[in-house]
């Protein structure tokens, strides 16, 4: 693995890897927060109870973090998770109108946080496209 492919893996891997932790054991309310917010983006959460959608959540991104972080996962693959995990992400972003500007492309005060994701979305797809094939 080149050390490119390594920092693109490994910086955006120990954070969602830590973020995914962090949010293993919350609370209904803080899963029911997050729940609502990523409902805007990937619609089907709704139908989760906000424990399971908790759950789904903390454990989809120990998944993601941890096959970034794993040198024998094909880099396509992590990749192919980063991009996924990311979509949903940046879906959420372009579908709440305060986030960003009037031109629903530039992100404002409140979107400029969730704005970002849009690097993991474009490290994800350069894993895929750049990734080994092993």
């Amino acid at each position: 693995m080149s050390l490119s492919t390594a920092l693109l893996r490994a910086v955006p891997g120990a954070f969602i890897l830590n973020s995914g932790i962090g949010k293993l054991g919350m609370d209904a309310d803080t899963a029911k927060g997050l729940q609502e917010m990523a409902a805007n983006g990937v619609p089907i959460v709704e139908n989760m109870t906000p424990e399971q959608f908790g759950k789904f959540l903390s454990y989809g991104e120990i998944a993601v973090g941890t096959a970034l972080l794993l040198p024998f996962v094909p880099t396509r693959v992590a990749g192919a998770a980063l991009a996924t995990f990311a979509s949903g992400l940046v879906a959420n972003y372009f579908s709440i109108d305060s986030m960003t500007e009037d031109d629903g492309i530039r992100p404002s005060q409140d979107g400029t946080a969730v704005a970002k994701d849009t690097w993991l979305l474009a490290i994800g797809a350069a894993l895929v496209l750049g990734g080994s094939k092993k």
